[in-house]
């Protein structure tokens, strides 16, 4: 049975899609089947792997609307082992189309359910909000995965998404774990980000993944040529870390 990791944080600007994209395809190169869902109505995750986001028939709001079934809104990406549920801006309006419906917080998980032996891994992108479709995003996970940015501010935030996680687990899904956090747009030259790295080891009981994102102008470029790092500038060292990232998630044996 596959593993379920929504990436998750509320806060924007921190690399999670650029994670969700690159664990994604560092897992596929490691010969793993990954389906990558996009639940961000901004698609960018979408894009980042090469799919023409306004250009599919089906996506994860069709889904979510029960206009098409899961395997109709699967595309498969050019990469080997990577496939995407697709996503656009349509998804923004699906929050309010929801509200009459009855377990709303359920749609993604019963879906998933069909075509989740298929994989051995799905990575779902959240939305930068603690929204209807991250509460989906977890009910469907079996782990929640945190990238968090060095800078100042990071721990802000997190004890909210923490305790969103902990509602989930006792609500929705007894079974949600948290993954850990991974430190991204990790800058060696200062101190400041060493400085957050040890804040958050002292302050937070969860696991904190050994591989630290770097800062890098490859790991930016990447999405507007809709590559993953790996095949966009596969030396680089964002291409490594990811690499070492996925590695990691695949050696968890405790979820």
């Amino acid at each position: 049975m596959g593993r379920i990791i929504a990436v998750a944080n509320q806060k924007g600007g921190v690399g999670k899609t650029t994670t969700a994209i690159n664990l994604s395809a560092c897992l596929a190169e490691c010969g793993k089947k990954v389906l990558t869902i996009d639940t961000d109505p901004q698609g960018n995750t979408t894009s980042g792997l090469g799919i023409e986001k306004n250009e599919v028939k089906n996506t994860i709001y069709e889904l979510m609307l029960d206009e098409c079934t899961i395997k109709e809104c699967i595309v498969p990406t050019e990469f080997e082992n990577l496939s995407v549920i697709p996503s656009n801006v349509n998804l923004a309006g699906a929050e309010i189309e929801l509200l009459g419906i009855n377990e709303k917080e359920y749609i993604l998980k019963n879906a998933v359910d069909y075509i989740k032996a298929d994989y051995d891994f799905i990575i779902i992108d959240c939305p930068p909000s603690l929204n209807m479709l991250t509460v989906n995003a977890m009910t469907t996970a079996n782990s929640v995965l945190v990238p968090i940015q060095c800078e100042y501010y990071a721990l802000e935030g997190l004890s909210q998404l923490i305790h969103t996680i902990n509602l989930v687990q006792k609500r929705l899904n007894s079974r949600l774990q948290m993954e850990g956090v991974v430190f991204t747009m990790y800058d060696a030259r200062t101190n400041l980000s060493l400085q957050v790295v040890e804040n958050v080891k002292n302050n937070l009981d969860t696991t904190i993944y050994k591989t630290i994102i770097p800062r890098s102008v490859r790991l930016a470029e990447a999405p507007s040529h809709g590559l993953p790092i790996n095949k966009y500038d596969s030396r680089s060292t964002g291409a490594e870390s990811y690499r070492m990232l996925a590695k990691e998630v695949i050696d968890r044996k405790d979820i």
